[in-house]
């Protein structure tokens, strides 16, 4: 069985799924005050079917909702149909949140 894990890399302003210890997939970010803007995911092909992007969407606004600093945009298609299939995601959408 592999070894996954998860991170976020605020240098390279992404998120990173790793198996065994290869970047398998990441999901870049833009940050400005309040506001988190998630602008494309990728995963490696080799990896792709095994359900690694939800593992890693899920990280990352798991992680964004326990900061609680910002309020999520998905400009990336896999971030907003992922957020449109899990509506308790809902209340970190930009828009949504009191400010």
């Amino acid at each position: 069985m592999a070894d996954v894990s998860i991170r976020n890399n605020p240098r390279e302003s992404r998120y990173e799924i790793n198996v065994d210890e290869a970047v398998a997939g990441f999901a870049d970010y833009m940050l400005t005050d309040g506001l988190i803007t998630f602008t494309h995911t990728e995963i490696a092909a080799a990896y792709e079917g095994q359900g690694l992007g939800s593992q890693l969407v899920r990280f990352a606004l798991d992680d964004v909702r326990a900061t609680g600093e910002r309020s999520v945009l998905p400009l990336c298609p896999f971030v907003k149909a992922w957020i449109a299939r899990h509506p308790d995601y809902d209340d970190l959408l930009y828009g949504t949140r009191p400010r």
